[in-house]
């Protein structure tokens, strides 16, 4: 069993880390879109087209289910993906409307993803009382990408965005895109510890631990990437002294191209 996940960048590493703590070590394809990062703020049209190009490549590679590790495809192009899959197909939206359990969510996302309002409508399917709110952070998947983690223009950022929210007074903050995982200290020195923060991707390991559960042992917490294939669009060595910042790990990177979906090296 192989299962493909894809993000316009590292932020797919946050889903790959749930999945590994959950289930162990089971064989994963990762692929990090470089070339073309951040989607946040590209298209709909240019999204919906890196997505069917990306399917292509991961069907030719014979994944038995594809994990939508970004949300902005996920916002406007999930459609897309689930037509061209050949597989079962498992996005975060969806995941996290389920995670929900107050009537006042906030939502962080990148400009695509608050603009297509795809949190609020999933959210509202399960719940019509719900009152949401999404904000655009159109600065943050820039800045994680270029590691620029540890300073006080990221906090500054944060909270520009955090403050319509919890103004608001929601009850509960989703983090809408898969890179926001990664600064979760900067989110919780911010957020009131009354305001609960959700991450989908462990919304998405609960959907797929009926599936994958039959066919391996979980390990808890324990993480290896022995089993795990990286590629990328672009910039193989930095992708590779990202994964070992994040992941400990400085695994071998596949540069790839999508476009005509053939490996290139």
């Amino acid at each position: 069993m192989q299962l493909g996940i894809f993000d316009s960048g590292i932020g797919g590493f946050t889903v790959l880390q749930r999945i590994k703590e959950r289930f162990g070590d089971i064989s994963c394809l990762y692929i990090g879109d470089l070339e073309r990062s951040p989607y946040g703020s590209k298209s709909k049209r240019d999204i919906r087209s890196f997505a069917e190009e990306t399917v292509s490549w991961l069907n030719s590679q014979e994944v038995n289910f594809i994990i939508v590790a970004c949300n902005t495809t996920n916002s406007v192009a999930l459609d897309v993906v689930n037509h061209f899959s050949k597989v079962p197909v498992f996005g975060l939206i969806e995941a996290a409307s389920y995670m929900v359990q107050s009537e006042r969510i906030g939502v962080l996302a990148t400009e695509t993803t608050a603009l297509s309002r795809a949190y609020t409508k999933s959210i509202l399917l399960n719940n019509p009382n719900a009152f949401v709110i999404e904000k655009s952070c159109p600065k943050l998947v820039p800045m994680i990408e270029m590691m620029e983690l540890n300073n006080r223009e990221i906090s500054n950022e944060l909270k520009s965005y955090l403050k319509p929210l919890i103004e608001a007074n929601v009850d509960e903050i989703i983090l809408g895109c898969s890179h926001y995982p990664l600064i979760m200290n900067h989110l919780k020195e911010l957020v009131p510890k009354t305001v609960k923060i959700i991450d989908p991707a462990l919304g998405l390991v609960n959907k797929l631990d009926r599936l994958v559960s039959d066919n391996i042992s979980p390990l808890g917490k324990i993480q290896t990437f022995s089993n795990t294939r990286f590629c990328v669009t672009a910039d193989a060595r930095g992708f590779a002294s990202k994964a070992m910042y994040w992941l400990k790990n400085y695994p071998e990177v596949e540069l790839i191209t999508l476009r005509s979906k053939a490996c290139v090296s």
